[in-house]
């Protein structure tokens, strides 16, 4: 297939390009660089032996995009392009919504123009908000936590309301519980610009004296030690889900779950990278973080069942290759930006 890969820059975007690539499909990708670097399609194109198409723009300008979409014909679009730190969607709301809602709707409306039948969307665990684990699709929505959430339940209903009104119009929407790691190569990674929003590349970060300790947002949750448990996946199995996902896609709208359907708190990520890597990570527990729950993970059976895909590698795998890309050439040459 010929697929478009919105934000296919960024971590998950670009380990999501490369399985792309490995299993023979042709990708173009469209990026902002707003929280990634033009260098990382290098690498993907580098890692897999095949060339991707780039555009640098933004995919909420309808204008940029026809040009794209006139330009290729395109099979499937996988949606990553958005904001996505919680605490600041609490601080600007209104960032959020405009980017994030624009992006998806703009999106569905040129696939519609174009005759673009497959659209695999990046959604989150977070719109399960304070429901119970183990999180399953079947639930009631609960996103209200932060406007994050919001945007991401709110692009959900809006693709399934497209799909609704247009029949041939084939939808997966998958929820994410918490990647982390990176691709074994050691050439592609998570590596955001400025001071990390998600924990893993906070943690390598510390691990490598860049920066001086990890904040360990609150011990006082109902928890085996205090700290928040969250479903950690492999970013390369998350990648091999949307591979899954795009494939196996037929009419309507279908949602998955990717996680490994096991919790891990915060400390026990911490122990289990100072074990695999033998390095420090100094911490300080801190108040908790506006819009965090206590505990996360998956009933990933959905996915298993209907599209054959189950995350295959573990913790100690995480943090082997997340210490792995933080040790790397393409991960040194960017710390500069980082401090």
């Amino acid at each position: 297939m010929n697929v478009l890969v919105t934000g296919g820059a960024g971590y998950i975007g670009s380990h999501t390009c490369v399985s792309l690539l490995k299993a023979g499909h042709d990708v173009v990708v469209v990026d902002n660089l707003s929280n990634s670097k033009r260098e990382t399609v290098d690498q993907v194109e580098s890692i897999a032996g095949k060339n991707v198409t780039f555009y640098e723009g933004d995919v909420t300008e309808a204008g940029f995009l026809v040009e794209i979409f006139a330009a290729h014909s395109f099979d499937g679009v996988i949606h990553f392009a958005g904001y996505k730190a919680v605490g600041e969607s609490v601080d600007l709301p209104s960032k959020y919504y405009r980017n994030n809602l624009l992006s998806t709707i703009t999106l569905a409306e040129l696939c519609q123009e174009y005759d673009v039948p497959k659209f695999v969307f990046s959604s989150s665990a977070t719109v399960y908000g304070e429901n119970a684990s183990p999180m399953i699709e079947s639930m009631d929505l609960l996103p209200t936590t932060n406007p994050y959430g919001e945007t991401k339940a709110m692009s959900e209903r809006i693709l399934i309301d497209i799909a609704k009104a247009n029949p041939g119009f084939e939808v997966s929407i998958l929820r994410y519980f918490n990647p982390v790691g990176a691709h074994e190569s050691g050439l592609i990674g998570e590596s955001p610009n400025g001071i990390p929003n998600n924990l893993m590349p906070y943690v390598t970060q510390v691990a490598k004296g860049i920066r001086e300790k990890l904040n360990v947002f609150g011990d006082d949750y109902d928890t085996l030690d205090g700290s928040g448990v969250r479903d950690y996946i492999h970013v390369m199995d998350l990648a091999d889900g949307h591979i899954a996902a795009l494939e196996n896609l037929s009419d309507g709208v279908h949602i998955y779950n990717l996680g490994t359907g096991r919790g891990t708190s915060v400390l026990q990520l911490v122990e289990a990278f100072q074990q695999v890597n033998d390095v420090p990570v100094p911490y300080e527990v801190v108040g908790r973080r506006a819009g965090d729950i206590a505990v996360c993970y998956a009933d990933a059976t959905k996915a298993e069942q209907e599209l054959g895909w189950v995350a295959k590698r573990g913790i100690q795998d995480m943090c082997r290759d997340a210490w792995n890309y933080e040790n790397s050439v393409g991960a040194e040459s960017m710390s500069q930006n980082r401090k």
